[in-house]
């Protein structure tokens, strides 16, 4: 008999570490290659672990809700035979594993530190021997430094506690519409302790607001936001588009939606603005090649981010052709990882809820998202002087002052105001 590993499998781009959201099998249970073994969620995708052999399940080291990083032992499983079967990550494309080492593993104390470990441990200067483990055999988990963050009281290598630092407000940016507001990983502050009275109404957390949590927690404390708007006549896009849907929808089976439009015309303004298209990388900036919208699609309890690949060369028909499939995907809980991943730019129809300005937060680790407001009619002030009844839209833009400023975030918007006040039947075709 021999006992092989299974290893928390790399579920998304960029993504260090998953949680067990619930595991499919208990030890004993006979599996066979390819069965599910675990619900897996990170902050991009849920997704579940096919084990690796055929055998018995011999140990779960995970519990439900715990966090691994990428590449940690998650369960083991008893086999038959000498010869060993070969890993099934590399044949299954969406849950392959990646074999990261875990660094260090110090004999002497049984510590292992993980790459989000050591990531959050660098990040706010913790002195990693001076921190008590929570996890299996003295493991110092995620969850441990966040408390330690939340708490204020940060061990450091000089043996000195560290207070937390107070946020620090920059000042608007002159001549932009801009509000921006720093805030240090320190400045985190403790769950409150909130008594339960009668008739209140206790709603456990789920993973997958766990996850949202955690990640738009990290983007607001990584990320210095800065926030701008620019208000469009859409008002022949309105016309354009109101002539076309109801023929539209009984050619091509779907729904022509505003949201093509604007997701088509922001698609081409990043071409045009490719700092716009950009990721903060430590020392230095990445530019993205390709021009990848991702937007968000609300269910019940969650949301999803998946991802229209190559936006820019695709016509208005192939957007929302796109935009539909991937909301039915999410609905129907059909959406894989590949469809979640390699994101550049997010563009969020925050103006389906009848929304008129929201300041949204950044999907990590890209540089800005953009949200479309509800159009409305209201009375304009025209170049003539006089007054009219128009559609119209803001757009509310986020952006991470690291990589962009006003002056390019503001001229990306002037450029998709352009674009949409332009659109009509004949300066804008849908094929």
């Amino acid at each position: 008999m021999a006992v092989e590993q299974i290893k928390m499998p790399q579920l998304g781009e960029s993504v260090t570490e998953g949680t067990i959201s619930k595991w499919l099998v208990s030890v004993g249970d006979k599996v066979n290659k390819y069965d599910p073994l675990a619900e897996v969620m990170t902050d991009k995708v849920n997704a579940e672990v096919p084990s690796s052999f055929t055998g018995v399940i011999k140990e779960l080291i995970a519990g439900e809700g715990d966090t691994f990083a990428i590449g940690e032992i998650i369960c083991t499983i008893e086999i038959e035979g000498a010869n060993v079967e070969e890993s099934a990550a590399e044949e299954i494309k969406n849950t392959a594993v990646n074999d990261v080492a875990v660094a260090p593993v110090e004999q002497g104390n049984k510590a292992r530190y993980s790459p989000a470990v050591l990531k959050i441990s660098q990040e706010n200067g913790i002195d990693l021997s001076q921190v008590q483990g929570t996890g299996t055999g003295g493991r110092i988990t995620r969850k441990d430094l966040l408390k330690i963050i939340e708490s204020g009281n940060i061990p450091t290598a000089s043996g000195k506690v560290e207070a937390p630092k107070q946020a620090v407000v920059q000042p608007a940016v002159k001549q932009e519409a801009v509000q921006e507001v720093m805030v240090p990983k320190q400045a985190v502050v403790a769950a409150p302790t909130i008594p339960v009275m009668t008739g209140d109404i206790e709603i456990p957390v789920t993973g997958i607001r766990k996850a949202i949590a955690a990640n738009m927690l990290r983007s607001k404390h990584e990320a210095p936001h800065a926030w701008t708007m620019m208000e469009v006549d859409a008002t022949n896009l309105v016309e354009y588009r109101n002539t076309l849907k109801n023929e539209f929808k009984k050619k091509e089976g779907f729904n022509l939606t505003f949201f093509a439009f604007f997701v088509k015309a922001v698609a081409q303004a990043l071409k045009e603005f490719p700092q716009v298209n950009s990721m903060w990388a430590g020392e230095k900036i990445i530019q993205k090649k390709d021009i990848n919208i991702s937007i968000a699609v609300a269910t019940e309890d969650a949301l999803y981010v998946p991802v229209i690949k190559n936006a820019d060369e695709k016509t208005i028909k192939g957007i929302a052709r796109e935009i539909s499939e991937l909301a039915v995907k999410v609905r129907t809980g059909k959406l894989k990882s590949d469809d979640m991943q390699g994101g550049t730019f997010t563009v969020n129809n925050t103006g389906s809820f009848g929304s008129v300005q929201s300041m949204g937060i950044i999907n990590y680790p890209q540089a800005a998202i953009l949200q479309v407001e509800s159009i409305v009619k209201r009375p304009v002030v025209m170049d003539n002087g006089m007054i009219a009844i128009r559609d119209m839209v803001n757009l509310c833009m986020s952006l991470d002052h690291r990589v962009l400023d006003g002056l390019v975030c503001g001229r990306f918007l002037q450029r998709i105001k352009e674009i949409l006040e332009n659109t009509s039947k004949s300066t804008t075709s849908i094929y």
